[in-house]
């Protein structure tokens, strides 16, 4: 019973700052995030917490600060899986919401020249950034490098100083990128769709 007591909301006057307010405006979806990640993005882009009327933390709309967002596509399939639409249409959202670039990279193990179907699945990620409003994106190749898409889409995020990942639990699923790693190799917040 006294530990019940304990987790009682504390009275107005006795919430204190906490020591890492920044951490407190990420969303449950960022819990993949390590905390120096979460802190280097929360220090680059300002967010802060607040505290409302009742003492709560208020989490300010930390989306609010992003302004580059990546799309990774990782499958094979020329007219975009289920997931990998998905990531785009909630990418261009995002993005015309905040006012955001785009940068779409496409990663696959394979050259071009073994994919036949390549320029069908360029023109179709550009048809459907295009219904979400966008027709001017960054658009970056990394095709046959003997590398995992995790390692790269860090290296991408990282070079570009990106603000958001945007992908698809599909990918985790299929294998394409490493769920584990994401939190080690992304130095950003990622936002996994569900399927």
């Amino acid at each position: 019973m006294a530990f019940a007591s304990s987790l009682l909301p504390a009275p107005v006057s006795r919430v204190r700052a906490t020591t890492a307010p920044e951490l407190a405006a990420f969303p449950p979806a960022w819990k993949g995030v390590s905390l120096a990640a979460a802190r280097r993005w929360g220090s680059r882009h300002g967010v802060r917490a607040e505290v409302n009327e009742s003492g709560s933390i208020l989490a300010v709309d930390a989306l609010s600060q992003v302004k580059h967002v990546l799309l990774p596509v990782t499958d094979r399939n020329p007219y975009l899986s289920e997931g990998t639409r998905q990531a785009a249409a909630t990418t261009a959202s995002l993005a015309k919401k905040y006012g955001a670039n785009i940068t779409v990279v496409v990663i696959d193990d394979k050259p071009k020249e073994s994919f036949p179907e390549h320029d069908t699945q360029m023109s179709s990620i550009r048809w459907h950034l295009s219904e979400g409003g966008f027709t001017e994106f960054g658009l970056m190749e990394r095709l046959g490098e003997d590398r995992k898409p995790t390692a790269i889409i860090g290296e991408v995020a990282d070079e570009l100083e990106l603000d958001l990942v945007v992908l698809s639990m599909e990918a985790i699923h299929s294998k394409h990128v490493d769920g584990n790693l994401l939190a080690e190799f992304i130095p950003c917040p990622v936002l996994l769709l569900p399927l």
